[in-house]
């Protein structure tokens, strides 16, 4: 039996040309090891019988039992899931690349545009009882690899059914010698320990194995994060996530207080705020005369931490939005003036007649919004 080899990629190996042997090996049918941030994989083209047999051999794998496909950029998920649900394009979004497997239902796989682009007979190679598992992992050799594949890529941890996950090539080739072709060598793995499985259902998530990623971790990468910013955050932005707190809770049939049980978080801050500010006494005011309390309110300034948690962020004013993505510029997909055409006005040292009136556009502009940050 021939042995395996090995492919050394850090530090001293000659990462393009191991890159560009182990594909060559990779399309040509054959079974490569590579390095992810969790352990080492070992992957297979979906789309080559004799090498879905190899690697069900090496795992003592059932043959009606898919393994995970493998991708190199998050958005490729939309090849494998026609329909993503919120919670599913939030854990995309937020989670991957990164140590989280997705499972994702299906209803129907025959109108992933994986399936037309590919030879007939792939849907049982990918597909399982209307569910299809997907990983993105972080680390570089792993999305080169994929990324050199013009085909679906699956794989499953390095080592024998039973036997600890390979953290390292060192060992892959104790369990797998001669039994793959070849391993890319690139050190221990970062965490070395295996992801965090997740099943999607409905708009939320069941999870099967806590890897990396533990419960309160998923529950902050799987929350609808709204982000409203001004300058000071004493009154526009905490008046527009006090009205915010109440629309949404009038959309989902529950209390303001319940919206965190419906995973949905919605923070203020600004972008020259001091911190730990009481918001004004008259957008107290205002907002008390509108059901809803922001006495309890302090600020915070805007920091990227905020910008990256948030699924929309929704300014004030043009210039709070350059200020959003002076921080953080890979925020401008998710940042929009709140009133969509004009700036809201700061109303500080006005009377409150002029916070009432704020208050009443920001309430507005909400409202043309809700459904965009539903979805």
């Amino acid at each position: 039996m021939p042995g395996t080899e090995v492919m050394q990629i850090e530090p001293e190996g000659d990462y393009a040309a191991a890159l560009r042997h182990a594909g060559d090996v990779l399309r040509g049918g054959g079974l490569v090891a590579f390095p992810t941030e969790t352990v080492y994989g070992v992957g297979a083209r979906a789309d080559v019988p004799e090498a879905l047999d190899r690697l069900r051999a090496v795992k003592g794998r059932r043959d009606d039992k898919p393994f995970t496909v493998h991708v190199a950029r998050r958005e490729e998920v939309h090849r494998f899931v026609p329909e993503l649900s919120a919670t599913g394009r939030r854990l995309v979004a937020k989670a991957w690349p990164g140590p989280l497997t997705v499972i994702f239902p299906v209803a129907d796989p025959s109108a992933a545009r994986v399936l037309a682009d590919s030879p007939a007979g792939l849907q049982p190679a990918l597909y399982h009882q209307g569910t299809i598992g997907l990983r993105c992992p972080d680390h570089a050799a792993a999305r080169d690899l994929l990324s050199s594949v013009d085909a679906p890529v699956v794989a499953a941890s390095g080592n024998l059914p039973g036997r600890p996950a390979a953290r390292d090539a060192q060992g892959v080739l104790a369990e797998l010698e001669g039994l793959i072709d070849v391993v890319l060598d690139a050190g221990a793995a970062r965490y070395g320990k295996a992801s965090t499985i997740v099943r999607l259902n409905g708009q939320g998530y069941e999870i099967l194995r806590e890897g990396v990623y533990d419960a309160r971790a998923l529950r902050r990468l799987s929350e609808l994060c709204l982000l409203l910013v001004c300058t000071g955050n004493t009154c526009r932005s905490p008046m527009a996530a006090g009205l915010l707190r109440r629309l949404l809770a009038e959309r989902l049939g529950c209390d303001p207080d319940g919206l965190a049980d419906h995973g949905i978080r919605i923070d203020s801050a600004g972008t020259a705020a001091a911190g730990g500010a009481p918001a004004s006494p008259q957008a107290i005011d205002v907002l008390r005369d509108l059901g809803v309390d922001i006495a309890g309110h302090r600020s915070q300034r805007l920091t990227p931490e905020l910008i990256h948690r948030a699924d929309h962020i929704l300014t004030m004013t043009g210039s709070h939005r350059e200020a959003v993505l002076r921080l953080v510029p890979q925020a401008a997909e998710r940042c929009r003036v709140i009133s969509g055409q004009h700036d809201i006005e700061d109303p500080i040292g006005q009377p409150t007649a002029a916070y009432a009136a704020c208050a009443r556009e920001i309430e507005s502009a909400l409202r043309d919004s809700l459904a965009e940050m539903l979805l």
